[in-house]
């Protein structure tokens, strides 16, 4: 995987939300004194000292408590746990330990997972005379910080990033890696049987039935690959959220380690919101996509529903209507090696790269025709593109004033360079330089 997990978790109101903004940079948690805020997992990709790694803002761990929103942290807290490289444990350095947090310790203790123990709220250095009952939890040395001041935060980063590698991990795996993600229960897992004609996953009704993403070798005309199967728990929720989230947890690493993202939707239930979400993380992170529309057999249809039924999809998709759709049935079987071959075409288109004086003279005639504008007056010259990089494809513009070019021009030369070159399936990123 290129991205390492940290969770941070901690009962309600220590500054969780207020340290994952300090090391995302931005304002992105809602920040509140009242306990429970952060119900919902929030997650941001971040990167210290030119380590990359993903963190995920818990809400407030309550132990013992059959409040119905408290089970659904806790749920959600022992989750991040599970899937985390590091575990953050935030305590609050002026209100001291808490006879909940013994059993946040002990849980985190038997996790076996690497524990940072974070005393937020130490903003000066009389107040780390108060460090030594953190010293009981046996969870190591503690850490003092303050979140909203920004105070060793840099010290507390440079433990949690110790063991990462920079620019991430590099997996020298050759084979082309395909990951099967969508919302529970769209029937990622029998796909992945379907594709192997092999009953290896737990395939019920009861959404998120896998725990693990499991990794399948398929021989496809001589070719090996490998397929990420995701999905959410073994075993039915108590609370629907937690099946979400787990769900969103595993996406997202499974996305880290793939080639082409294979994103599943349910024919019946259409594009939905979350679908929308995890096709937008999938080229967030620059990996290729193709969008399967499974349960084809369940429709009623004719010879024009799947031409409509694209129309619609497209329309929703909009900016990302560059994706290939396909149309399948994992229980019947029907067209799904045809995935496979659109995943081997998208590779293809990611890894490929166009010719200097090709680009030039395609796209300079686009320019030419309709050249960028500036608000200022001042004429902005486009004179020389290249492309630096595949996968994804990354084209240079090098021109006089390259902070003023306007987010709808890039979006014009996006739309060219699709026009001329197609990159079906593949996101293409733009780049304007100082000539």
């Amino acid at each position: 995987m290129s991205h390492r997990l940290v969770a941070i978790v901690g009962r309600p109101n220590v500054g969780k939300s207020t340290l994952f903004n300090r090391i995302i940079g931005h304002r992105d948690a809602i920040v509140d004194d009242q306990p429970g805020v952060t119900r919902d997992r929030n997650y941001a990709d971040a990167e210290w000292a030119g380590k990359q790694f993903t963190i995920i803002d818990t809400g407030g761990f309550v132990p013992t408590s059959e409040d119905v929103f408290e089970t659904a942290i806790r749920e959600q807290a022992q989750i991040a746990i599970e899937q985390a490289d590091v575990i953050l444990f935030v305590v609050d350095g002026v209100a001291g330990l808490l006879p909940s947090e013994k059993d946040i310790a002990e849980i985190l203790r038997k996790s076996e997972k690497p524990v940072v123990l974070v005393v937020n709220k130490i903003d000066n250095d009389k107040r780390e005379l108060n460090l030594g009952e953190f010293f009981e939890r046996g969870l190591g040395e503690p850490v003092p910080t303050s979140a909203l001041g920004g105070r060793r935060i840099g010290d507390m980063l440079d433990i949690v990033t110790k063991g990462f590698v920079p620019g991430g991990e590099v997996n020298q795996d050759p084979r082309l890696k395909i990951a099967i993600i969508g919302k529970p229960n769209v029937g990622k897992s029998s796909l992945v049987n379907a594709l192997l004609q092999e009953d290896r996953h737990i395939v019920t009704e009861i959404p998120g039935t896998t725990r693990d993403p499991i990794d399948a070798i398929l021989k496809f005309y001589g070719r090996e690959l490998l397929l990420i199967d995701t999905a959410g728990l073994r075993r039915k929720s108590k609370v629907k959220e937690s099946v979400e989230f787990f769900s969103t947890v595993r996406t997202l690493r499974s996305i880290d380690r793939c080639d082409v993202a294979v994103v599943l939707l349910d024919a019946q239930q259409g594009l939905e919101h979350q679908d929308l979400r995890i096709i937008e993380t999938a080229i967030a992170k620059r990996r290729g996509i193709v969008l399967a529309i499974n349960k084809w057999d369940l429709i009623e249809k004719d010879h024009t529903t799947a031409n409509h039924l694209e129309r619609a999809l497209r329309e929703k998709l909009r900016q990302y209507d560059f994706v290939p759709i396909i149309f399948i049935s994992a229980l019947t079987k029907q067209r799904i090696y045809k995935i496979i071959e659109l995943v081997q075409a998208v590779d293809e288109e990611q890894n490929r790269r166009i010719q200097t004086n090709e680009l030039n003279a395609l796209l300079g005639a686009d320019i030419r025709s309709f050249p960028p504008r500036s608000r200022s007056g001042k004429e902005i010259k486009i004179k020389y593109i290249t492309q630096v990089k595949t996968k994804p494809p990354v084209f240079a513009f090098f021109c006089n004033e390259p902070k003023m070019i306007e987010e709808n021009y890039r979006r014009y030369l996006e739309n060219r360079i699709r026009e001329h070159f197609a990159f079906r399936g593949v996101p293409v990123l733009l780049s304007f330089k100082d000539k």
